[in-house]
């Protein structure tokens, strides 16, 4: 049951932090298509920070789509 209840607990607080970074319009802008193209080639051949830099970019297709929910 605690485990329940701190997963629970996580997710309201994700929640809650997209819903503060989504209310505050705080987003990067998005990635130019040659920009997209080379951080695509970086994350396949194993990159990390490409990874996290198409996901920073992207947040606002990731709040549009929540927000549809």
């Amino acid at each position: 049951m605690p485990d329940i209840l701190t997963a629970i607990g996580y997710l309201v607080k994700e929640l809650y932090l997209l819903v503060s970074y989504v209310k505050n319009n705080a987003f990067p802008q998005p990635l130019s298509a040659k920009e997209e193209r080379k951080y695509l080639q970086l994350m396949a051949e194993g990159d990390p920070n490409a990874r996290n830099m198409l996901i920073e970019h992207n947040l606002r297709l990731v709040a549009h789509i929540v927000k549809t929910m």
